[in-house]
């Protein structure tokens, strides 16, 4: 895919370029599209990531405390959610679990119903932390992203949702 755009390029630009010069095969679409991805993701991160550590938390730990908030009252779900949710290996999970237990983030208690699972729940301050951590997240994110106009970020938000449903990445949850 050759940029036809007549105006600006971006940095992915040159790294392609570089490999169509280097390894013609090499400078397709997937490249294009996963160094895109990669940037966007790191630059998003990067804003997000000052937020987090003046709230002495990881991405990962935002991640799991913000997964939760959005679950809704009663603010739980079961440690397996949590880590198909999270991309994660379930001892990844566990790990972040026990750090965001012992600072009173979060607590597990055991699934009344069936002995063999358990639930994770936000504590009062783990609900307070995750709503402070995701309004400075999306904060800095609106920031990094004020000057891209709203129909560009509409067309891009849908075209990776494209992409990642083609994939096999797709919800869940029925359409009500």
């Amino acid at each position: 895919m050759v940029n036809t755009s007549t105006t600006r390029r971006d940095t992915v630009d040159d790294i392609v370029d570089a490999w169509r010069a280097e390894l013609p095969a090499a400078a397709g679409p997937e490249l294009e599209l996963g160094k895109r991805a990669a940037r966007l993701a790191a630059l998003l991160g990067e804003a997000t990531n000052g937020q987090l550590s003046r709230l002495g938390l990881t991405r990962a730990e935002y991640e799991v405390l913000a997964i939760l908030r959005a679950a809704g009252q009663p603010y739980q779900l079961r440690p397996t959610d949590l880590t198909s949710r999270l991309l994660l290996s379930s001892g990844g999970t566990s790990n972040l679990l026990r750090r965001l237990t012992q600072i009173g983030l979060v607590e597990r208690e055991a699934d009344p119903r069936d002995a063999r699972s358990s639930w994770v729940r936000l504590t009062v301050s783990g609900i307070e932390i995750a709503e402070m951590a995701v309004r400075a997240a999306s904060g800095a994110q609106a920031t990094l992203l004020r000057s891209v106009p709203e129909a560009t970020a509409r067309a891009a938000i849908d075209a990776l949702r494209e992409v990642l449903v083609a994939l096999g990445d797709e919800s869940r949850t029925p359409i009500r």
